[in-house]
């Protein structure tokens, strides 16, 4: 299954991922999800990219084994002292049925045939195994990052879970994530993508994206904080600019 990426992201994340509003944010949310639904572990983050969510997820007590396709990424993970895999998930060596957990982070919006692909992640799991996804969400938001990134698809709490039950899984969880940011994308980049004089999507301008100042990232902090009180009182977000969701392999199937 071929996962369309740019050939230089991994290297232009591996500039900003550790000091991103963005990565830092998504990485403890996906924190937050997993001591609600823990996994069995070692839990295989394919497409796992330079390793940053896996790093999170080492520091916060979950062990994590980084499957990676592309050379860079995964001689990144290394470089964070992960256990890395510069393999697809079928190459990896994994037997079917042995992986106690697997993360697909923002990795399924890149696969044409994402059902299809989901069902081959089902295939490795454990019964009983769960499976973590975070995908970009709403059609609406679409602009030339998501050209640059060879995204096929935006996604819908609705339809993500379609594509995971249409894949055999249990749906466990489905959430948005990153609540403030729809209404600047919107703004800033889909609304002038569609009207035909925005920037031109580039590394240089996605770092400066990154890169907030003092005052605004200390503002964004504080938003993303409150985001995960709430979600953690609530268990859901009804709105965001990601969607996150936990699904099951039933056992016996």
């Amino acid at each position: 299954m071929t996962c369309h990426y740019p050939g230089s992201g991994h290297d232009w994340c591996a500039a900003v991922e550790d000091r991103s509003f963005w990565f830092g944010h998504r990485n403890r949310f996906l924190i937050e999800v997993m001591r609600r639904f823990p996994p069995a572990q070692p839990l295989y983050d394919v497409g796992g990219g330079n390793g940053v969510v896996a790093a999170a997820l080492r520091d916060a007590g979950i062990s994590a084994i980084v499957i990676e396709p592309g050379e860079a990424g995964a001689r990144h993970a290394r470089e964070r002292g992960l256990e890395a895999i510069c393999a697809t998930l079928e190459t990896s060596g994994l037997a079917p049925g042995s992986a106690p957990s697997i993360g697909l982070f923002d990795v399924v919006e890149h696969i044409e045939d994402a059902v299809t692909f989901l069902r081959t992640a089902r295939r490795y799991l454990c019964p009983g195994g769960r499976l973590y996804v975070a995908v970009p969400a709403h059609t609406a938001l679409w602009s030339a990052e998501d050209n640059y990134a060879r995204h096929f698809r935006r996604y819908s709490r609705a339809s993500l879970g379609r594509e995971l039950r249409g894949a055999g899984f249990q749906v466990e969880l489905t959430t948005y994530m990153f609540a403030v940011l729809p209404v600047p994308i919107l703004l800033m980049r889909a609304l002038p993508y569609r009207l035909g004089f925005s920037r031109p999507f580039t590394e240089e301008g996605a770092r400066s994206d990154h890169a907030l100042g003092a005052l605004t990232r200390t503002v964004m902090d504080g938003l993303h904080r409150l985001e995960l009180s709430v979600f953690s009182m609530f268990g859901t977000l009804p709105f965001g600019a990601s969607v996150v969701a936990v699904a099951t392999n039933p056992a016996g199937e």
